[in-house]
């Protein structure tokens, strides 16, 4: 990738800052307000979560990095440009991969590539268009006509769009929404391999295994406001809870539980058993076990995921 040009100094790719947007009444409904004061930082270099309930305002947030919607109110930089002062510089540091394919069914690839270049102003003999081919997989389709593709080549030749000039931040708008395992992983090989070169990416999906694995940092909006911003790993570690899996060595049905413990038995035949490990130890489950005379043939522990703290920091 080209090396970043006419940077100010900056640790952050994105500082927004008191954002609102409330969208006017019309006919068919009253005044909505999607975003209520959004302050967030994207580190500069991270993969960053963006995540939250449908109608959160994640898209809101998006288009208006995009450029795409107005703002009401609050402040908005981008690779250190504020996007009212300096509107191209903002745009020009920003590319959107959407979520739903916007392509023109009789451009090839390359054709697309080329005119999105152009329209970003990049000069013909500075386009990447041969490279980025090369990237997401089209070289061999390069000159076929986008209404042939299929769906997955359409998502990648959108990731190509997003990256004809050179962006420092790439943001990836439910990427994976509707796409087979073989090329999820080549669209997250290819985002780590942005990231090591230096581009930060913004990442919004509703698969959240996917987002614990691949972010280093998460924020989490509802109701227009960010409820939750913080590493991946200190998100995990918000909730005070464990799951003792046991596989009982004859079938079993769950015994009596102190109100400290709630239970499940799993279509496998384990019994699952949560709790707060500031409350119940681990040796307070074994001896309800052992109470009942349940014999156990193995045991194990399950510590809460990105989901469980999502269910719980966005539940009404």
């Amino acid at each position: 990738m080209n090396k970043m040009r006419n940077e100010p100094v900056t640790d952050k790719a994105i500082e927004i800052s008191g954002l609102r947007k409330t969208y006017a009444a019309t006919k068919r409904a009253p005044a909505k307000e999607a975003l209520r004061g959004v302050d967030l930082t994207v580190p500069r270099g991270s993969i960053f979560g963006l995540l939250g309930p449908n109608g959160a305002g994640k898209s809101t947030l998006i288009n208006i990095l995009a450029g795409l919607v107005t703002k009401t109110a609050g402040q908005v930089q981008i690779w250190g440009f504020d996007q009212d002062k300096n509107p191209r510089q903002s745009r020009a540091a920003i590319g959107i991969m959407p979520q739903e394919p916007n392509l023109d069914p009789f451009f090839t690839p390359r054709g697309s590539l080329d005119v999105q270049a152009g329209l970003y102003g990049v000069p013909r003999a500075q386009r990447r268009t041969d490279e980025l081919l090369e990237l997401t997989g089209l070289t061999d389709k390069a000159n076929a006509y986008a209404r042939s593709l299929s769906g997955g080549m359409r998502r990648r030749l959108l990731l190509g769009k997003a990256l004809v000039h050179s962006p420092q931040i790439l943001v990836l708008d439910e990427p994976t929404a509707g796409v087979d395992i073989e090329l999820r992983n080549q669209l997250w090989e290819n985002v780590r391999r942005l990231n090591d070169e230096g581009m930060t990416i913004i990442l919004t999906t509703h698969y959240l295994e996917e987002a614990e694995q691949m972010c280093d940092q998460i924020a989490i909006i509802n109701h227009g406001a960010v409820i939750a911003n913080d590493t991946t790993q200190n998100l995990l570690g918000q909730l005070d809870a464990k799951t003792l899996v046991i596989t009982p060595d004859t079938a079993a049905e769950l015994p009596a539980l102190p109100a400290s413990i709630t239970g499940a038995k799993r279509d496998n035949g384990t019994l699952a058993f949560t709790y707060k490990t500031s409350q119940t130890r681990a040796d307070d489950v074994l001896d309800v076990l052992r109470a009942a005379g349940i014999g156990i043939k193995d045991v194990r522990t399950e510590d809460p995921d990105l989901e469980d703290v999502f269910l719980d920091l966005t539940r009404d």
